[in-house]
């Protein structure tokens, strides 16, 4: 149940990033996201390891990490986005806000989401790194919104994007880069509300870079059908 407990965690701290975006406080309510970042790449190994499924057969984990994963990489980031003056005024900005909003409630109610083969189908509703690099970068309101709207379409087009800490291929490489993207986010926020040094957001984006290219790659060529995951190699994740 602690693992649950820790997974559950991350409302609260979705609760704390929105009342930092209402104060106003972008920076503070991206160290809070970063907390949630670490506790939703952990706790699903946490709960493998520990065979929580088969100790507490009664609660079910996956609609656990569903809702947290909505409120924090989602709707807490769009409110962050809205509140700050990310994306533009009027009915346009409220617009855009919802584009996610209900890109999102389709995509979490897909039963193929999350694929056998452990990869993401369609964009995987990382609006928070969307809101973090619209604040650190300080793009314009209108690149925000486009990029939202480029974001939106993409998660009904079927590619299937990596999960970094279950995806079988280049698994190693994934958890590297993506621990490297972590530190990186720490020590942009680190200089923040000063301007973060451009050349630590670009070195940044290279892992984005990755993500996406090898997401595509691997759903064009097939790779990914071409690997069998069986039960002992899912509980070795």
């Amino acid at each position: 149940m602690a693992v649950h407990l820790y997974t559950a965690s991350g409302t609260v701290l979705a609760f704390l990033m929105v009342i930092a975006a209402f104060d106003g406080d972008a920076i503070r309510a991206l160290w809070i996201s970063l907390a949630a970042l670490v506790i939703d790449g952990t706790d699903g190994m946490l709960a493998r390891r520990l065979r929580v499924k088969e100790t507490i057969p009664s609660f079910d984990g996956a609609r656990l990490d569903d809702i947290v994963d909505y409120i924090t990489y989602v709707f807490a980031p769009v409110v962050l986005l809205w509140t700050g003056g990310y994306l533009p005024e009027g009915w346009v900005g409220g617009t855009l806000a919802a584009l996610p909003l209900l890109a999102s409630s389709y995509q979490f109610c897909r039963v193929d989401a999350k694929t056998d083969d452990h990869f993401f189908l369609g964009f995987p509703s990382y609006w928070n790194v969307v809101a973090f690099y619209a604040i650190v970068a300080s793009l314009s309101p209108m690149t925000t919104g486009i990029i939202l709207v480029i974001c939106s379409a993409m998660v009904f087009v079927p590619i299937k994007y990596i999960y970094p800490s279950r995806t079988k291929i280049f698994r190693s490489a994934n958890l590297l880069f993506a621990a490297l993207w972590l530190v990186a986010y720490a020590v942009i926020l680190a200089q923040m509300p000063d301007n973060a040094n451009f050349i630590i957001i670009w070195l940044s984006l290279l892992y984005i870079g990755y993500y996406v290219v090898s997401s595509v790659y691997l759903t064009l060529t097939g790779t990914s059908r071409r690997r069998t995951v069986t039960p002992e190699t899912v509980e070795a994740a």
